[in-house]
């Protein structure tokens, strides 16, 4: 049932809010979906039936804010576009907390010498995978800690992994396809360590593409990895760089971020062989660096022009009107692209835009990976075999032309007549003064010239070569 409370808070947000049409049915569906995810989730227990109707709006909405701060959402407390999709994904069924940080009552084990036991076998993946993902999944936490992982095959192990449905005598049940794919226990005695795989869900040991950003299958050596760190007594972690993070991400990527290792350190300590992480990057860190950027124009894009900048596996995409930058995986969008790349550009004319890395190139329409691709830059762009990588890219609508960079020189492609322009490639600095002689990231808006290298932007103007220098990241809000 429905409580008085949170069903007029999403009215008395819908009355305030714009841009996002909702009818009655829609409404008390999402009315429901927020109730039972802040419940599930962020620890709000109406109790009683009596409770629930007295409950305030007030604890609502601190509880929403509570789950926006997790996420690094704009802090409404209203269950607006942005957190409703966040609430959609499908995620673990471990309750959120903050950055790294242990399970309630901080267990953890006492012998590193851990011992699992996998009690059954989901039918849709042959044991031999299942055993591996498994295998590989505790090789993930033993690689940056001293634990150690045996499998035993009789009797009870600290950790018994099971594939089960529904309700499981847990006080945990599953829900079918989506939504909760998977849950596990902190260190301790019975149920303590045990990780569950929701039967009905369609594992994989492939990351899949999503439709319309539905996921169809998930990758249980990923799932796995997640779930041990909570056999192993992690909470969630706020980064999204982060294994621990809440939600599934279907990146192609399972990696140890820094906030996981930094984790399992502080609860088992270090190996000899110390190795780090990797972090989501901080968009007012002053030491940022990029290494492509890109414009990127559409239906979302009549009012606001903006673009992505790329860094190592993650976009950056500046925002507007005080909003929050977007940090995420580039996989989000494009999980067919290789995860780093070096130059990236928008072609106006054919409505697309192009990746570049090492001497091949993809490209991408919208959220559409276009066929026929990679090719290579020398068929198609006419680039000598001397050029084994491009630096930068940026292309100017006005003209049609877009500008390579390649070291110190630079190429100047004709997109209409689809050829290299004559006497190219030149030099940087002749064209360019003021910029420096090496390019990492460019774009070009409104026939500005805008180049990052290392920590500075240049801002430059071709008409009157005048050089304006910047931060890298004075585009976000710092």
């Amino acid at each position: 049932m429905l409580s008085v409370p949170l069903l007029l808070l999403l009215l008395l947000w819908d009355v305030g809010s714009h841009g996002f049409p909702v009818t009655p049915e829609i409404q008390q569906e999402d009315a429901e979906l927020v109730q039972k995810y802040l419940e599930s989730y962020y620890n709000l227990n109406n109790g009683t039936q009596a409770g629930k109707q007295k409950r305030s709006i007030a604890t609502q909405v601190e509880q929403l804010e509570e789950m926006q701060k997790f996420f690094g959402l704009k802090m409404t407390g209203k269950p607006d576009k942005e957190t409703l999709n966040v609430m959609k994904q499908p995620r673990c069924g471990v309750p959120d907390v903050g950055w790294f940080t242990t399970m309630p009552g901080n267990p953890l084990w006492r012998n590193p010498n851990l011992t699992y036991r996998i009690m059954n076998y989901t039918p849709l993946l042959p044991k031999s995978v299942v055993d591996d993902s498994i295998k590989k999944a505790f090789e993930l936490w033993s690689e940056f800690s001293p634990l150690t992982f045996t499998r035993i095959f009789q009797g009870e192990a600290d950790i018994m992994i099971s594939f089960i449905r529904g309700d499981h005598g847990d006080n945990n049940p599953f829900d079918g396809p989506g939504n909760r794919l998977a849950h596990a226990f902190g260190p301790g005695p019975r149920l303590g360590g045990d990780a569950h795989f929701d039967l009905d869900e369609t594992w994989t040991d492939e990351f899949s593409k999503s439709i319309n950003f539905i996921i169809l299958n998930y990758n249980l050596y990923y799932v796995a990895a997640h779930e041990f760190g909570h056999s192993l007594g992690l909470g969630h972690s706020s980064d999204i760089a982060s294994l621990m993070y809440p939600t599934y991400q279907s990146t192609g990527d399972v990696l140890l971020g820094q906030d996981d290792v930094n984790g399992i350190q502080q609860l088992y300590g270090k190996k000899k062989l110390l190795r780090t992480g990797s972090s989501a990057p901080q968009v007012c860190n002053s030491d940022l660096t990029f290494n492509a950027i890109t414009t990127v124009r559409g239906e979302m894009e009549i009012v606001f022009f903006f673009f992505l900048i790329f860094k190592i596996r993650f976009y950056l995409r500046p925002m507007y009107n005080n909003e929050p930058e977007e940090v995420n995986f580039i996989a989000v969008f494009w999980p067919h692209l290789p995860s780093l790349f070096d130059a990236a550009y928008e072609c106006d004319q054919e409505d697309k835009i192009l990746f570049f890395k090492g001497s091949k190139y993809w490209a991408v329409q919208g959220l559409d990976a276009l066929p026929g691709y990679p090719k290579d830059i020398y068929s198609t762009f006419g680039f000598p075999n001397t050029v084994k990588q491009i630096d930068a890219a940026a292309s100017d609508a006005y003209t049609g032309k877009t500008y390579f960079f390649v070291d110190n020189k630079y190429w100047r492609y004709d997109e209409s007549k689809r050829s290299m322009d004559e006497d190219y490639p030149k030099m940087i600095a002749d064209d360019f003064p003021g910029i420096g002689s090496k390019v990492d990231a460019a774009f070009c808006k409104d026939e500005i010239f805008y180049f990052f290298h290392g920590k500075k932007q240049y801002k430059f103007d071709p008409a009157t070569k005048k050089v304006t220098t910047l931060k890298a990241n004075s585009w976000f809000n710092c």
